[in-house]
């Protein structure tokens, strides 16, 4: 039986609609004192490479000190701003009886996200769906540069091996992460790749959302979709 789940955040369990990036161009104000006039890609790439490359596109280069520096600005910024996301954003549909059921079931969860931590845990926490969260378990953007890097770390902290986990999230590089460990994943068509984008990445169950959770439920102990 499975006993991990690792959770993506953005677009998976909730939507910033927005604030994300504006807190993002804010905290790369204040750490470069340049402004964000463009971001580099964001979707399924974690949090140091997208300063890095962000920080490119505006003619700067920058080390790993920088980045720190940032992840802290990053921090403090989603802090300040904690009641401007909770008004804007929202949790995604189905996001918090998801986490209750499964936790319901005995299955630990915890998140493998682009995010440094301080964000993750602010981000749920702010729409409520951080108590089932084992922290300590996850992997981080600070971790690692590499996706598939964080799935491998999170089975090693969580101590489980790779056919008892299961990756929910919903891009093609939470795909390609997961099964870089042989890990299997139930991806989620809630962000900006459709259902299509992400079989065609090699996602073994697609569904169109969480609200569904007693499919949810049944897909991560391993039961037929049908």
């Amino acid at each position: 039986m499975v006993q991990l789940v690792l959770w993506d955040i953005d677009h998976t369990l909730i939507d910033t609609r927005g604030v994300g990036r504006e807190l993002s161009a804010a905290a790369f104000q204040r750490t470069t004192g340049l402004t964000m006039r463009k971001q580099a890609k964001i979707d399924g790439i974690t949090e140091a490479v997208i300063f890095r490359e962000t920080a490119k596109l505006q003619g700067l280069a920058t080390d790993r000190e920088d980045f720190e520096r940032f992840a802290a600005a990053l921090a403090a910024e989603h802090l300040l701003q904690a009641a401007d996301l909770r008004e804007r954003g929202h949790a995604l549909p189905g996001a918090a009886a998801a986490l209750e059921l499964l936790a319901a079931d005995g299955i630990r969860q915890t998140v493998v996200t682009g995010n440094v931590r301080p964000v993750a845990e602010i981000k749920l926490q702010v729409f409520g769906l951080d108590q089932h969260i084992l922290w300590n378990l996850g992997a981080y953007g600070e971790d690692d540069d590499q996706r598939s890097k964080l799935v491998k770390l999170a089975l090693r902290r969580a101590q489980v091996s790779p056919a008892d986990a299961v990756v929910i999230g919903d891009t093609p590089a939470d795909v390609e992460a997961a099964h870089s460990s042989d890990v299997r994943v139930i991806a989620v068509a809630s962000g900006r790749s459709d259902e299509a984008a992400l079989r065609d990445a090699g996602a073994e169950t697609v569904l169109p959302d969480l609200r569904d959770t007693e499919l949810l439920v049944k897909l991560v102990r391993g039961g037929d979709p049908r």
